[in-house]
Order: structure tokens, then sequence, then C-alpha cells
């Protein structure tokens, strides 16, 4: 059986009130998380669409032979797109439920309960002299409400609007005290659900980013030729969040009141609700009589250049969106060197849930943008739609080296095998490999790959040499965020140049003595490179091989993946002990140090030991013609590794595959209804504002939301398969319909505002989908 994991990063666009709809996206990530886990563990499942999701795994297992797994393993957000990632990375890591939220969005995101109470009017003569200003704004034909609301919510929302207008001038109208209260509140009814188990494999590292603005911003230090150091400031700030996935149910991404802080930072949309102060999480911690021992470590990460009470006191954090809507970049950034137990197909998934508006109008509106349009948009809509294009450019620049990459070592293969072949002779192939042999074959075949490259090998090595004391700076920068990487590197790569390695090879390319000690201490991305180049042969290249028996080859991958994962365990600061921080502090006095913990903490040549004994005893029962192709690949490794990592600019392979990239929005959700999110979302209203003044545009919304996710989600999962092994459009049409209708019978009591709502959206559910 074909075993693969499905890995979604996911990214969540702000989109002001159509974050109910980016809600009931998640929600359906959410519930096909659960299906996967539930399904691989053989639980009982829920009876809604984590049905649909477990049958279609099931499908795929037994009439296709792929066991799928589904991970969202990385989660990224801002605005509102961001308060639904801290939620859904706070049910991923604990098992709780997402169901809160779900209240929360319904009920509480609404402009009569956001106000805050100082600022709603105390009588209704409040302000009596704005009442001209009022219904000239709202009454007055081809006015804004009647230009952006429905019919039958327009006198809804003139009343709330009415209200908001007549709240407090000059000052924010919704309160940041009480919104923070909101968050709170939902996730102590989150941890008040049980779940069965968190949604990833425990010790699984789970990142969560979220952005804000740091309305005054900090100096950041910019280094030039003339003058040598300048100071700009800087106004992005990332809150960022990576636990390993605990093994029981329960636990807490982050300490409660960090969540709160972050999703409060990055949802302060301007003018609407009051910058984030630190001062306001100490009056809710206070409140609540919760201890927030961490509170200086995070807020000094959180800022850098700020370290003292005065400093966090005068913090003012805004809107993530301002600067950063669609944060890629944080995401791209933790794919490096991730765990992995078997294939994994990587997924970008960004919810995009108003593509095609440009500051707040449709690009197919002939009229020009009128006084208010042309303000909102450019200080809101403008920097909060700006595209993607760069990050998706990053994204497809690296999937074609990758590509390149694979086709560079395709055509080294034969040149490769044969010198392999040369060095060793065919009977090599034919002996029982043991833990003494391999450990001997593979030095055998690095000196003959240092040989035959000649005086290119010094040049490889120096290579190696820098990346490995660049990733053994980030471990301490990671453990010791007030040092810095230049600081950490420098330390440690003058150390090395004391110890004799100033020049790590002869003109002949001979690596010293110290350099190969160093290499056999450190160099843990060389090995964790060779094995996913085996496992990648193994799980695509060598798939219809009609010599290697499909068992014989899913046993071997399944030893290589064993194999690598003893070196993802020792990767990052976790494998180093709780004390490293203290250890790494000293880098600068002490570098030997720090580099004789890390290798006595990670012990390489232990593992190593370890390894060769998984793959000597799965290659002794391993068919002759797959033994052959394993070890050529295996041995070989040395030989493509010194054309490619060059040509990767020191960065090797990181997970094997090209990232693909998918998009969720109401323009690709066809099935039930066409027309985009025109036809279907109702808080587009209003510029896009409209769900915060009606209950029932959030319950269409929701429901979208969820049917739309639905949708995309089925889609995500048929299309891990081969492309010669697809589902046919029948197949997936019926696993769509039984989701639709699931989340139609599951809502159903909910959705009460427009008792027309459900009944409506089943009809043509039933007749498209028929």
């Amino acid at each position: 059986m074909r075993q693969k994991e499905l890995r979604i990063a996911l990214v969540c666009y702000g989109g002001v009130s159509l974050a109910v709809y980016m809600h009931g996206v998640t929600k359906e990530l959410w519930k096909l998380a659960c299906a996967s886990r539930a399904y691989h563990a053989r639980e009982p499942q829920a009876d809604d669409s984590q049905r649909v999701y477990r049958a279609l795994l099931e499908h795929l297992e037994t009439r296709h032979g792929l066991r799928l797994r589904v991970l969202a393993d990385i989660v990224a957000g801002a605005s509102a797109g961001g308060i639904n990632g801290v939620f859904l990375a706070q049910a991923i890591h604990s098992g709780q439920s997402l169901e809160p939220l779900t209240g929360l969005w319904l009920d509480k995101a609404d402009v009569d309960v956001l106000l805050d109470p100082s600022a709603k009017p105390g009588w209704r003569f409040a302000k009596f002299w704005a009442a001209p200003l009022i219904w000239f704004a709202l009454k007055r034909p081809g006015n804004v409400v009647a230009e952006s609301v429905a019919p039958e919510t327009r006198s809804e929302v003139r009343a709330k609007l009415s209200r908001l207008i007549r709240s407090r001038w000059f000052d924010a109208p919704f309160g940041g005290i009480g919104f923070s209260r909101l968050i709170a509140d939902a996730l102590d009814a989150m941890a008040r659900t049980t779940g069965a188990a968190p949604l990833l494999p425990a010790g699984h590292p789970l990142d969560l980013f979220v952005t804000a603005t740091d309305f005054k911003g900090h100096a950041e230090t910019i280094t030039l030729h003339s003058p040598a150091r300048v100071e700009e400031p800087e106004h992005r700030v990332s809150i960022g969040f990576r636990a390993p996935t605990p093994a029981a149910p329960g636990g807490a991404l982050a300490n409660p009141l960090e969540l709160v802080f972050a999703a409060r930072a990055t949802a302060s949309f301007p003018g609407a609700f009051p910058a984030l102060q630190v001062a306001e999480l100490d009056r809710l911690a206070e409140e609540r009589g919760r201890p927030w021992p961490g509170r200086e470590p995070f807020l000094r990460r959180l800022l850098p250049g700020r370290d003292a009470e005065a400093d966090f006191a005068g913090l003012a954090l805004i809107d993530g969106s301002v600067l950063v809507n669609a944060p890629f970049a944080e995401a791209m950034g933790v794919l490096r060197d991730r765990p992995a137990q078997r294939e994994v197909d990587r997924r970008f998934v960004y919810i995009d849930p108003h593509p095609d508006r440009v500051g707040g109008l449709r690009r197919d509106d002939p009229r020009p943008p009128s006084w208010f349009s042309v303000i909102f948009g450019s200080l809101s809509s403008i920097p909060r739609e700006q595209p993607i294009r760069d990050n998706l450019d990053v994204l497809a620049i690296q999937s074609r080296e990758m590509a390149r990459l694979r086709s560079i070592v395709e055509a080294l293969r034969p040149e490769v095998e044969e010198a392999v072949e040369r060095l060793f002779g065919h009977t090599l192939f034919l002996d029982h490999p043991t833990v003494r042999r391999l450990a001997a074959w593979r030095d055998k075949a690095h000196e003959a790959a240092r040989r035959q490259a000649g005086f290119t090998w010094h040049g490889y090595v120096e290579l190696k040499f820098a990346g490995i004391v660049e990733a053994l700076a980030a471990n301490v920068v990671q453990a010791v965020p007030a040092l810095t990487q230049e600081t950490a590197a420098g330390a440690l790569m003058d150390h090395l140049r004391r110890q004799g390695m100033g020049r790590l090879a002869s003109s002949e390319g001979l690596v010293t003595p110290a350099a190969v000690a160093f290499l056999r201490a450190h160099d843990l991305s060389f090995r964790i490179r060779r094995l996913r180049l085996l496992a990648r042969r193994l799980s695509e290249d060598w798939e219809d091989d009609p010599t290697i028996p499909e068992d014989a080859r899913h046993a071997a991958r399944d030893a290589i993946y064993r194999a690598m994962s003893l070196y993802f365990d020792k990767d990052g600061i976790s494998a180093l002990g709780d004390d490293f921080a203290a250890h790494a502090a000293r880098v600068a006095e002490d570098p030997g140090a720090v580099l004789d913990l890390i290798a006595a903490r990670r012990q390489l040549v232990a593992a190593d030991m370890v390894a060769d004994a998984i793959l000597a005893e799965a290659m002794a029962v391993m068919p002759k013609p797959l033994r052959r192709k394993v070890l050529l690949t295996y041995l070989g490794f040395p030989y493509f590794d010194a054309v490619t990592l060059p040509l990767m600019r020191g960065e090797g392979l990181t997970e094997f595959d090209p990232v693909k990239v998918d998009r969720i929005s109401p323009e690709d959700c066809l099935s039930i209804r066409a027309g985009g999110a025109q036809a279907t979302l109702r808080g587009v209203e209003f510029y896009n504002f409209g769900a915060f003044f009606s209950r029932a545009y959030r319950e269409n919304d929701y429901l979208w939301g969820r049917l739309h996710g639905a949708e995309r989600m089925i889609d995500l999962v048929a299309s891990a398969l081969p492309p010669a092994n697809a589902l046919d459009e029948g197949e997936v049409r019926q696993f769509k319909r039984a989701a639709f209708l699931a989340i139609l019978d599951e809502e159903e009591p909910r959705l009460r505002a427009d008792p027309g709502l459900v009944p409506a959206i089943r009809r043509e559910v039933e007749a498209r989908m028929a």
C-alpha cells in the first residue's frame, strides 16, 4: 500500500466581515484533518461532513491503493484571517473543537456587540445635530446603503449604522478590551471541549504566524558600504508560535494570553478598533486571574530592540493587513527540513474570499470611484488587496529549480551508476549488506567521488562547511533571540578557523582530518539529503519498474523513512536539551564549548550506526534488482551532491517535491452556484463590512464557507492521486454532493435568521448534482 501525507500550509487573507466565510472554510479543513486522524486510528467518526471525508479516504485506499493522511502543520493569517488561523492552530495542536469559534462569529461579530459601551449613544437624541448627516448618508437616492446592501436588510443596516455614526467621534467606536474578552471567552470555550487526540503526530512541529503592524515602528539596523550602519524604521511584525505536537489532547499551543494578544493585534482594523497596547492584555490577565510568566520573553521576541518596560508600554499594534495581507513568506520560511515518515505532497492553500474586487469596487464597474471609495480604498482596501504574485513567483522559482535539480540528477544517473559499479564490481550487489559493510562501502564511494571531482571538491566542501556553520548559528539564535545570526556565525567561524580549518582541503581536494571530524559530527543536512533522494526514487522513479514487486518497494520506502526520522529527531533545538539556551548565550565567549555540546547531544555518528542497521536489515530481504538500485543511489549520492549542492546555492534538497499552490475562493467553487462572491456572499456588501450589520448575512456567509470549503477539500484529497489513477468526475461529484447535504443537515437547526436559506441551497444541490 502506497502511503502519502498531504501536508497543508494554510494562508488566510484579511477580509473584514468576510472572516465569517473564512471560518466556514477553515472549519472544513479542521473536519478533514479530524476525519483523517480518526480513520487511521480506527476510531468512531462524527456523523457530519467528516463521515464523507472518511469515506473518501477509505475509497482511495481500497480502490486506488493510496493510504493518505491529511496534516495541516503550517498556519499563517492576517487580520480577521489571523483570528481564524489562531483558533485553527490551537484546535490542531490540542485536539479541541473549533465549534466555539462559530458562536463567536455568528453571535458576537455584530456592530451592536462590538461597540464599546462608552461609545454607544445613550439616548435617541444623542448627537442630534448629526441627524441630517445620517439622513443624507442613509436615505438619499443612490446612497451607499441603497447601492451596496440588499433590500431586505437595509432597515437593519440603517439602524445599526445610525448607532455607529452617532457613537463617539475621533476615537475608535469598537472596544479593545471587549474584543480581547470575546477572543479569550472563545478560547476558554474551546478548552472545555474534549477531543480524542491532537491532529498531528506526536512531536511533529506546528507553526502559526499572524501579522501585525507596529504603528510607531522600531529601528532596524542595515549594513551598507558607507556609512557602515544605518537605522531604518520597521513597521512589520510577525507574531510566530512553534510547538511540537503533544501526545495527549488538551494542551495549549502557547499561553492563552499570548494567543489572545496575537488574534487581537492582527485584527485591529484601523479606525474601528483601538491599537493594541500591552496594558490591555495586562488588564485582561488581572481580570481573569491568569498568570503570564513568559510576558517579558514573549514581548522581547516579538519586538526586536525593545527590552524595557517603557518600550513595552509605548507599543501600539494595528491590523496586520495594513502591510502584509497574505503572509506567505513566513509559511515558506519553515518548510526546510520538516520531519517525514513517508512520502509528502506539500500544498500551499490560501483563502481569498473576494478576488474580483479592486479598492472595494468590482473591476467591471464603469463608474469612476467616488470620494469615499478613493479615501477608503487608498487607506484600507488597496493595501489589503495587493497580489501575492511575488510570493507565488518565489514558490514557482523554487519548484522550477527543484525540477531542474531532479533532471540533473537523472542525467547524471547512468554515469554515476557506472562509476559505482566499476568501483565495487557486480558482486557487491549480490552480497548480504551488514552495518560494517555498508559503512565501509559508503566511505569508499565518498573517497572515489572526491578523487574524480578534482579541484571542484574543495569548493563543494567549503560550501557545505559554510552551510553547516550557518545552520548551527541559527540554532543558537533560535535559543537566544537577543543574538544575531551574524554574531553567532562569526563566533563559530572564527573558532573553527583557529582550530585549523582555514583551509578545508588540499589542492588535490583531499579534505583535512579536522574538517572530516567536523563534518562527521555536524553535517546533518547531508545525511537527510541522501535519504530523501533515495525516498523519492522509491516513491516515484521506480514506481512502474516491472522487475520490482510493489510490496518490496513499499517496504524499502518505509525503512528509508524510519532511518530518516532518526536524523529529523536530531534537528532543531528541542534535541539539544532544556539548558541549551544557557550554553548558547556564551557562544561569543566560548564557541568551542557550544559546538562540543551540540555534537554530544546530537550523537550523529551513533545515529549513523542505527540508520545503517535499519538499511542493512531492509536490504537483506530486498529482491536483487531493487537492492542494486538502492545501493547504486545510496552509494552514488556524493557524486550527485557535489554537482547539485552548488547549483542550489547550498540549500540542497528540502521537501523533495515541488510545492503546489491551491486557492480557495468563491470563484473556484461552482458546483452549487456560479457567479462567485457576488452571487453567494452577503458580507461583500457595504465595502466588505456587510456581515457585521446582520446575523442573516453572517449565517449565509458561514454556510457558504463550509460548502466551498468542503468542495475544495475533496478536490485537494482527490488530487493527491497520480494523474494516471485519478478519480473520475462522477466519483468526485458524488462525494461533493454527500458532503454538501451533510453540512446542510447539520446546520439547518442552527441557522434560523433566514428560514429559507438552507432549504433553498438544498434544492440547488439536488437539482444540479442529482
